[in-house]
């Protein structure tokens, strides 16, 4: 269990707990019913302030091998209506990229931080899997597969957050749209 490889519960939990949570797991009946399909790669866009950054922590605390979710849930509409035959049963891969604009010097880094970090917690994950000079996550992701089998469910939050930082600087757009264009085909 990891930051961002596996994370557990505990966001979305504190998140659940609130007085003012609206449960929002119909989300997760409707990628339930598309998770292993040809339509698994789902975008879920709505404006500011309206739940996106809560959505991807509960689809994390739902799907990721590293939480314990099953209490967090059992109350919500999804533990009550259906049966949670994909709870925690998921690699997850969660990002929030507003994160790494933090850590990152500058935005032209934050491509290379997030290959970097996250193949580090990969290696740590998945210790026989990765060769000692993959740099790429792409490849990391491949390598792992080919050892495993498993595949990885990627929730990316505040994917958009580069194109408004670095909104002149084209170079840094592609790298970052090839990074994510990358993950697809790893499923």
């Amino acid at each position: 269990m990891g930051y961002y490889v596996n994370p557990s519960a505990e966001s979305f939990a504190a998140i659940a707990r609130s007085k003012t949570y609206v449960d929002k797991t119909g989300l997760i009946e409707y990628m339930n019913a598309v998770v292993q399909t040809d339509r698994m790669l789902v975008c879920s866009s709505r404006p500011r302030r309206f739940g996106k950054s809560f959505a991807a922590k509960m689809l994390a605390a739902y799907y990721s091998r590293g939480a314990d979710s099953k209490d967090i849930f059992q109350n919500l509409k999804i533990g009550k209506e259906t049966k949670c035959e994909h709870q925690n049963q998921y690699d997850v891969i969660f990002l929030d990229i507003t994160l790494f604009l933090s850590i990152a010097d500058t935005p032209d880094l934050v491509v290379k931080e997030i290959q970097k970090d996250v193949i580090q917690e990969l290696k740590s994950e998945f210790p026989e899997s990765i060769h000692d000079e993959t740099e790429s996550l792409l490849k990391a992701l491949m390598q792992i597969h080919s050892a495993t089998k498993r595949k990885f469910f990627i929730i990316i939050d505040e994917w958009d957050a580069l194109f408004r930082e670095a909104k002149q600087d084209t170079t840094i757009q592609r790298e970052y749209i090839q990074l994510l264009r990358s993950y697809s085909k790893t499923m």
